[in-house]
């Protein structure tokens, strides 16, 4: 896939993440609880991925793959999840939801930028240049003016 669609489905999926921070909300609002809007959200998540793997995965891990994945894989990525996840649901109505996109945004592109520089969770490392403390820099000034009142 070339970079102008893998481009454009991140674009996507920010958009979609967007429309679900904002469905989700409402219904944690009903519901009365975020965290139950939450496990909600997760429920019907695991099924459509359900569907969704059986519909289009060619292959399965084996068990040794399997017994090879480290313990604490199995569960932390569900649990920074569901805390992301949780703490959008429980901000949106506080803040609003640009407010809340934003400063989320802010929160991923700058521990993103940390974590790239490190290499940490095995990911590529990409250190952190001037362009990048530029772009960081001009996010924050956009944060700020999009949140002044």
């Amino acid at each position: 896939m070339n970079q102008l669609i893998i481009s454009i489905l991140a674009f996507v999926a920010g958009i979609l993440l967007t429309i679900q921070g904002g469905l989700n909300t409402q219904l944690g609002i009903l519901l009365k609880h975020p965290l139950l809007a939450t496990l909600v959200a997760f429920f019907f998540s695991m099924c459509f991925s359900i569907i969704f793997v059986l519909s289009s995965v060619k292959s399965y891990p084996t068990t040794q793959q399997i017994k090879a994945i480290p313990t604490y894989l199995w569960f932390t990525g569900g649990l920074f999840s569901m805390l992301g996840v949780s703490l959008y649901y429980y901000t949106i109505p506080k803040l609003g939801v640009s407010t809340m996109i934003s400063l989320g945004l802010c929160g991923q592109l700058f521990f993103s930028v940390i974590a790239g520089h490190f290499g940490w969770f095995g990911l590529p490392v990409e250190p952190i240049t001037l362009k990048r403390s530029l772009g960081i820099l001009a996010m924050g000034s956009g944060i700020l003016l999009i949140n002044l009142k």
